[in-house]
């Protein structure tokens, strides 16, 4: 019999996790989840899942046990967890002391400005005092727990500031204030780097943002200066190389009016904004991630089409019914469309799904993109038409 690859332990039974099945079954290698609930996304279609708690040291010990690597759908796994578990000899990819750049912003903001890494205005902050005296309108945001927007906060006067400090007290953080940046739009540059130091980088994008949600992505950015874009892959090849990441690093970024880029957040995981490359690059970063943390050889990044669309298909007001009944229009009117579902219940806000449109026309890509997660969402008609 052929010998079996090493197992690769996941914790987190997201819809990350679901999306890097696919790519293990093609790689032949065996995924075990943590999941925090029988039924999520991932567990759907992992087979080897325990459910467990990511704060509880025990059940991180048992679903690694036996396993040679352990790798994250989400960066909330406690760092002193994390040591204990690289203690115990599994390689934890990313390794704690770079993850805790993706945990704590405050952390992360210090480390940036000591390698030079250009960053909005910032400082933590403790009380009102101090966020008057580093000046209105500003954002705040709590140094660990937010994602999707939550956690952050625009505040004008002091007033608006007291949710943040009492989110900050009753979560035991700290709170940072930035600047609140005059930007263009947003940008994203996605790297994947190994253990042994292969790195590759995948091109600058464009996304908006809609109530701190990423809802549309555009690869690559329309209009982006090249040396702009080959400055921002350097910055984003820089941090994952200075941190030591190990697997996918997104970094999020705002493009100024003046011409330059600021780092905005950093994810050390597969990204929303990196989920075009499903379909519209050689080498997902899903397939890159799991390449890099099992210190494989990287795939190429390259981009298969001239412009590739990822629109989120985002939970509405309304009941949109069965996804599965969006199916038939979806797929006729575009056969060149690709739909990705996370088998999620449906519930305003909510992150179920994606739809990627690709072609060599920007304005028909995007048109195509929209309409199809526009009909998912149950916008513009019967699904049963």
């Amino acid at each position: 019999m052929p010998a079996l690859a090493p197992t690769l332990a996941v914790i987190g039974g997201g819809q990350l996790a679901r999306m890097m099945a696919q790519p293990a079954i093609a790689l032949g290698l065996p995924l075990r989840l943590l999941a925090e609930a029988e039924g999520v996304s991932a567990a759907q279609v992992i087979v080897d899942h325990q459910v467990g708690d990511h704060r509880d040291l025990d059940d991180l010990r048992r679903v690694t046990a036996g396993c040679s690597v352990v790798t994250f759908d989400h960066e909330h796994v406690p760092t002193a967890h994390l040591h204990a578990l690289a203690a115990d000899g599994i390689a934890v990819r990313p390794g704690p002391d770079a993850l805790v750049h993706a945990q704590d912003k405050g952390v992360m903001r210090a480390r940036l400005a000591e390698i030079g890494v250009p960053c909005p205005r910032n400082a933590i902050v403790t009380d009102l005092a101090q966020v008057e005296a580093f000046g209105f309108p500003c954002v705040l945001k709590t140094t660990r727990g937010g994602y999707d927007g939550k956690g952050v906060w625009v505040v004008r006067t002091s007033a608006e500031a007291e949710a943040a400090f009492e989110a900050a007290r009753l979560a035991g953080v700290e709170v940072l204030a930035e600047e609140l940046v005059d930007f263009k739009r947003e940008l994203s540059a996605l790297v994947a780097r190994s253990p042994s130091g292969q790195a590759a980088a995948y091109p600058v994008v464009a996304s908006t943002q809609v109530d701190g949600v990423c809802a549309e992505v555009i690869a690559p950015a329309p209009d982006l200066d090249p040396e702009l874009a080959g400055s921002a892959q350097q910055i984003a090849l820089r941090i994952a190389g200075e941190l030591d990441v190990t697997g996918i690093l997104a970094v999020e970024l705002f493009e100024t009016s003046d011409g330059r880029v600021l780092v905005n957040e950093l994810a050390m995981r597969p990204h929303n904004t990196g989920h075009w490359t499903q379909d519209g690059a050689v080498t997902s970063q899903f397939e890159n991630h799991l390449r890099a943390v099992m210190d494989l050889p990287l795939g190429s990044p390259s981009p298969r089409a001239k412009w590739t669309v990822m629109v989120n298909i985002l939970g509405g007001p309304h009941d949109a019914g069965r996804l599965y009944d969006g199916f038939p229009h979806v797929m006729a009117r575009d056969p060149h469309l690709k739909v990705h579902l996370y088998g999620k219940d449906w519930r305003p806000g909510r992150k179920v799904g994606h739809v990627n449109a690709f072609g060599d026309d920007l304005d028909d890509t995007l048109e195509r993109a929209r309409h199809a997660a526009a009909w998912f969402r149950g916008d513009l008609g019967d699904h049963s038409e």
